[in-house]
């Protein structure tokens, strides 16, 4: 974002390397979604017994507190990978990429904390009478799927211009952080200070080591290891050790040599050997795990989005984050000396925030750590988040489709080099 201008393109290296990003994301989510549709089928089939006896087998050593049921090791351990890969985004974007710009990072940051706090309070609002401890599932309806929101992309085969895929992605990113500080901070019921302690000096080890650009696995996955396993055992969600891993990786190769044009650091590399492993294999198998619910037909169904928690969800996803997104950057665009950019509308942002309201793989997580898992309230819960992230989707689907003919234009200018530099013009005009 330049003083001028909400939503402009940005740097070309920044726009590429997001490009290249989003389409190793949109596979992801074809496996999310494919994950998610066979943990329904299998839920509801004649053999959904063996579903639900997967997801209880347990297994790890017991002396060490690890003995956990399949989906506990989905939960804490896959999704912790899936972390770590946020967190290495995050800090690239805030160290090396364009937001490392006051400016450029004001954007997304507001808007996410906009489509965080008014879901929130939709849900709230919602069961403001309900009782039962349903409050306790607030912050669902809260978290961007940007893998899920890439797939829908996908399939309806919108061409969004450069600009907006760079906000959606740095927005779900930025949530992603919001996330894991509402699971610190909220969902952690006994805290254990010694273990926690002492995963500092696995973590200080792994952080040394990185910064010495160290890339053998065999020092820092035992490293790694030990610090999710000792945040595990300290009561704090063990996802969080993945955020803290991923924010010692050093994003630039040395900091004296010229800031962030010295060259990329280890946090590329890794990034590149563990997104596949997290967006193919992490999260697939955790939504495998986690999605499947026995709908009981539509009476079954019915009941469940009778529930003032499944209403909630939907509220918050689909209300909450078209209002909370599409009005932080109204604010934005009115209390500063910003605008929207001249090739976008208001209805490019409005169907963008709808999109946000895809919330799936940390609104499954959050579900599960605000009312146990295997409960009848975390049902409700799956067919709320279900239901709100297919109407969020279909209902972005129509906004952004309506649109298709003009961002086509846009990506076609953005593609031009008439110059055959290897370098769009518009990025070069840009400077």
């Amino acid at each position: 974002m330049s003083t001028s201008s909400l939503f402009s393109r940005g740097s070309w290296p920044e726009a590429e390397r997001i490009s290249r990003l989003l389409r190793r994301e949109t596979v992801g989510g074809a496996l999310l979604l494919a994950a998610t549709v066979a943990a329904l089928t299998w839920a509801n089939s004649p053999i959904s017994d063996s579903y639900f006896t997967l997801r209880e087998l347990t297994f790890g050593p017991s002396a060490l507190h690890l003995d956990l049921s399949v989906s506990t090791w989905a939960g804490d351990g896959l999704l912790a990978i899936f972390f770590f890969v946020a967190g290495l985004e995050l800090k690239r974007e805030f160290v090396a990429g364009d937001l490392r710009d006051p400016r450029r990072a004001a954007l997304p940051v507001v808007a996410a904390a906009g489509g965080m706090i008014v879901p929130a309070l939709v849900f709230t609002l919602v069961n403001l009478n309900t009782g039962d401890g349903a409050l306790q599932g607030w912050a669902i309806p809260t978290a961007t799927d940007i893998a899920f929101a890439l797939a829908v992309l996908a399939v309806i085969s919108t061409n969004l211009p450069t600009a907006l895929r760079t906000f959606l992605l740095t927005l779900a990113v930025v949530d992603d952080l919001f996330a894991i500080t509402i699971i610190a901070l909220f969902f952690t019921a006994e805290l254990s200070v010694l273990p926690l302690l002492a995963a500092m000096v696995p973590l200080a080890l792994f952080g040394f080591l990185v910064q010495k650009r160290v890339r053998s696995w065999w020092l820092l996955l035992p490293l790694a290891f030990a610090t999710w396993a000792l945040v595990h055992a300290s009561g704090v969600h063990a996802t969080v050790a993945g955020v803290l891993l991923a924010f010692t990786v050093p994003v630039i190769r040395s900091q004296s040599a010229g800031g962030p044009d010295a060259g990329p650091g280890l946090a590329e590399h890794l990034e590149h050997r563990i997104r596949p492993i997290s967006a193919g294999i992490a999260v697939p198998v955790f939504a495998f795990l986690a999605a499947g619910v026995a709908v009981g037909g539509l009476s079954g169904l019915s009941e469940a989005l009778r529930d003032p928690v499944a209403l909630g969800i939907v509220g918050g996803l689909v209300v909450g984050k078209t209002v909370g997104v599409t009005g932080a950057t109204w604010l934005m665009a009115r209390f500063t000396r910003v605008k929207l950019d001249p090739d976008l509308q208001w209805v490019d942002v409005f169907g963008l925030a709808i999109l946000a309201g895809i919330g799936f793989t940390v609104s499954l997580l959050i579900g599960e750590l605000a009312y146990g898992t295997e409960s009848l309230r975390d049902d409700h819960v799956k067919v709320g988040v279900l239901a709100g992230s297919l109407l969020a989707g279909l209902l972005a689907t129509i906004v952004l489709r309506a649109r298709n003919r003009h961002y086509r234009r846009i990506c076609a200018e953005e593609q031009r080099d008439d110059d055959h530099d290897g370098i769009p013009d518009v990025y070069e005009d840009h400077h």
